[in-house]
């Protein structure tokens, strides 16, 4: 398993670099880098981004101006994992549990995609993604078409691969991470934080809070 932070976008709409922001006494791209260090993976920060490298080796986009999806082609095209765990760096209240269960779920069903999805919404920039769809995206991309949400259903297809997405509310209900829970509210894990009155409503109430998460929490097979 390797690990990927999507820290490419260009931030416009909250008008200040998001992978910089500071919170809780570092940058938004730091809380992301320590979620995959506390899981024992190593991470890599996605985006033509030299001005990160002091806090991993970057990957430069392949095909520049191709949003999130530009990204994940990038980091599948030179991956020695199967599998490969992504998350934006604007979603800073995933707990590593969660993530976690993610990876095991992914480990179990060997799927082209897993993908949580909460409120009827699917997070596509916290998932683990085959290398198999590499050629795939790749040709995509070429084609012009940068959609996640259209291009990734497609290239699991084309690999012969399955979808596996999933919602978390309703796992949860079973069972699973009910000690993270407390810690940090479940329809907040997913959270994007795209502009300062996102990342005010945020931030507010979870200052004193862990985004780790336990060690222990995951009380339910990921196979939901």
């Amino acid at each position: 398993m390797r690990g990927f932070v999507l820290a490419g976008g260009q931030s416009r709409r909250m008008g200040q670099d998001k992978a910089l922001l500071p919170w809780q006494g570092r940058a938004l791209i730091e809380h992301s880098l320590a979620k995959f260090e506390a899981m024992g993976i190593s991470a890599q920060i996605l985006g033509s981004r030299p001005d990160l490298a002091a806090f991993a080796p970057i990957i430069p986009d392949r095909f520049p101006g191709h949003g999130p999806l530009g990204g994940i082609e990038s980091a599948l095209a030179g991956t020695d994992a199967e599998l490969n765990l992504f998350l934006a760096v604007d979603v800073p209240c995933v707990p590593v549990d969660f993530l976690k269960w993610l990876v095991e779920r992914a480990e179990m069903t060997r799927a082209g995609a897993t993908i949580p999805s909460a409120g009827g919404r699917l997070h596509p920039l916290c998932a683990v993604y085959h290398r198999g769809l590499h050629p795939y995206l790749r040709t995509a991309l070429e084609a012009g078409d940068a959609k996640v949400q259209h291009v990734i259903p497609q290239a699991a297809a084309s690999a012969g691969l399955r979808v596996d997405d999933f919602d978390i509310e309703s796992i949860a209900a079973t069972g699973a991470w009910l000690e993270t829970a407390g810690k940090v509210p479940l329809h907040r894990w997913l959270e994007n934080w795209n502009t300062p009155q996102q990342f005010a409503h945020g931030t507010a109430g979870l200052s004193g809070r862990s985004l780790a998460g336990s060690s222990s929490a995951a009380a339910s097979s990921p196979r939901g």
